[in-house]
């Protein structure tokens, strides 16, 4: 079950800064936003790869 749960920090606020953006524009591609995400909350390849698949899922 821990796997769905983002452990860090930073990777909550990328998880919340994504929503936030595609609730505000749904059309936007979700690769582009994760990748700026990964870059804005400096997050650890580990990390990367939990948002990815976190939105891939959700797609």
């Amino acid at each position: 079950m821990h796997d769905l749960l983002p452990e860090g920090e930073e990777l909550r606020r990328a998880v919340k800064w994504v929503s936030a953006h595609l609730q505000e524009n749904p059309g936007q591609p979700v690769p582009k936003l994760v990748q700026e995400a990964v870059f804005k909350f400096d997050l650890s390849p580990r990390d990367a790869e939990f948002l990815s698949r976190f939105y891939r899922k959700d797609q």
